[in-house]
Order: C-alpha cells, then sequence, then structure tokens
C-alpha cells in the first residue's frame, strides 16, 4: 500500500485552495498512491477570513466535501481532507473527512481536543466534538483519524489500535514556536513506537504553521519526510509485513496488564 502526506500552505482563498488541492491530488495519482491525507484546515485557513467562520463553514463544507469525493472518484485514490463543518451556531467544527476510493464518505470525526495551549485560544471559534476519533477501512488499511493537538493525548491513539486501526493518520496545523518543531516530530514518533504502527502525518505549511509533513514506521524510522516547502508529498510504501517484523521483536501490545491492582 503506498501512501502520500501532502503538504501546503491554506490560504483564506476557497478556490485557490480547491486549485492546490486538485493538483496535490493529481501529482498523487501520478504516483500510484492508494491514500493521500491532507493537512487540517486544508480547506480555509481560519485566520483572516472576511465573513464569520461559522457562516462559511455553513455555506462551503457541503461543496468541499463533494469536491474531495469528486477527486477520489476520478482518481480512485481514498483521501483524508479538513476543513470547517457548519453548526447552528458561530463556532464550527474542526472535521476531518475520509473518502474512499470510490468517492464515498466513510467517517467524519470533529476535532475532540481544542488548541487552548501556547496562548493560542481555538475555543474561541470552534466547537469541540464530542466523540473520541474512529477507525475507517481505507485502501485496504484500518486508519485511525487524529487531528493535529490531539497528538499530545496518547490514550486517544493507543484506543484506536484497541478499535484495531493499523495506521494512524494526522492532519495538522503545527503553529510554529520554541520546540514546537521538536515535539511534533517526537510526539509523532512516540506514537508510532509505543503502538508499533505506521503514522501519516500532514502538516499544513501556512505562515504560522511548521510543514514537517512525514511517515513514520512502527519501530518510528522516518520513512519519508518534508521541511517548511509550502506544497510538496512525502510518500511511502507501507506494509502490513513491517508491522508484523516490529511486533515480533517488541511485542508491547501483547505485554501490556491493565488490568492489575497493585498493594503497597
Amino acid at each position: 500500500m503506498k501512501v502520500a502526506a501532502g503538504q501546503l500552505a491554506p490560504t483564506t482563498d476557497l478556490a485557490a485552495n480547491r486549485r492546490t488541492i486538485e493538483t496535490l491530488v493529481d501529482e498523487a495519482a501520478a504516483d500510484n498512491v492508494d491514500l493521500l491525507v491532507l493537512p487540517e484546515e486544508a480547506m480555509l485557513l481560519a485566520d483572516g477570513v472576511d465573513l464569520p467562520l461559522g457562516d462559511i463553514a455553513r455555506a462551503e463544507w457541503g461543496g468541499f466535501v463533494e469536491f474531495v469525493s469528486g477527486l477520489a472518484k476520478r482518481t480512485g485514490m481514498a483521501i483524508i481532507a479538513a476543513g470547517y463543518e457548519g453548526t447552528d451556531g458561530d463556532r464550527p467544527y474542526n472535521t476531518i473527512v475520509a473518502i474512499d476510493e470510490r468517492g464515498i464518505e466513510r467517517a467524519r470525526y470533529r476535532k475532540l481536543h481544542l488548541y487552548d495551549a501556547f496562548a493560542y485560544r481555538e475555543s474561541d471559534y470552534v466547537t469541540p466534538g464530542d466523540a473520541n476519533p474512529v477507525v475507517v477501512e481505507l485502501a485496504g488499511a484500518s486508519v485511525g483519524l487524529v487531528n493535529c493537538y490531539d497528538l499530545r493525548f496518547p490514550e486517544l491513539t493507543r484506543n484506536l489500535i484497541d478499535q484495531g486501526a493499523d495506521l494512524i493518520s494526522v492532519s495538522a496545523a503545527w503553529v510554529s514556536g520554541a520546540m514546537k518543531e521538536d515535539h511534533w516530530r517526537t510526539l509523532l514518533r512516540a506514537r508510532a513506537i509505543e503502538s508499533t504502527t505506521w503514522v501519516v502525518a500532514a502538516g499544513s505549511a501556512s505562515p504560522d504553521c511548521i510543514g514537517q509533513s512525514m511517515v513514520v514506521d512502527p519501530f518510528g524510522i522516518v520513512r519519508s519526510s518534508l521541511g517548511g516547502e509550502t506544497y510538496g508529498l512525502a510518500v511511502s510504501t507501507v506494509s502490513q509485513r513491517r508491522t508484523d517484523e516490529v511486533r515480533a521483536v517488541l511485542p508491547v501490545l501483547e505485554n501490556r496488564r491493565l488490568n492489575t491492582s497493585i498493594s503497597l
């Protein structure tokens, strides 16, 4: 199975973002990619929009999903994309949508953990989801969906593994700052190592974000990566064979002891 983490720099121009996404999708399809992961805010950069974000999301989310579905169907490639889904209020959901190779929506995940850290307040303009991330069957793999700040909560990824995920997809707009690139790379590798699973992480390269998209194998080895460039694909082949090899020498999932009590 061939996967790609797509890196782009979303803007406040919805049409321009769609053109960039379509070009990226076509390049991935030309490279025979089976699953393409796009970053958080691929639909629209929230910072600097002229109209209330809630109004834009209500008007544009459905069309964005139809657009991505059309690309998936045309190319025969599964796509994971992200954007703002309208609500009845002023604050939309920050949502990931998973589309299969036939253009059918298979899952939707509304970001659970909003980025209220490092002096940032995502909850001021986004409504949090109220359900855990989900596992979806795409391109022959069981894929767990994670959105940016969720990466800092390892119990979410482990829950996805317990649900049967053999690959974790991360869509992110990882804001730059002191140690932030190091945190990103460390956390991605940690999520891969602790659950001996593949991680495909697509990072936004908008002006305040780091990019740094990558594919990490179950042993924590970065198999493909990008820097801070505003456009590109990190492509790698993922295999169950590699997962099995790692789990044979590092059987952490089998070695877990959860139902224990300790007397001191």
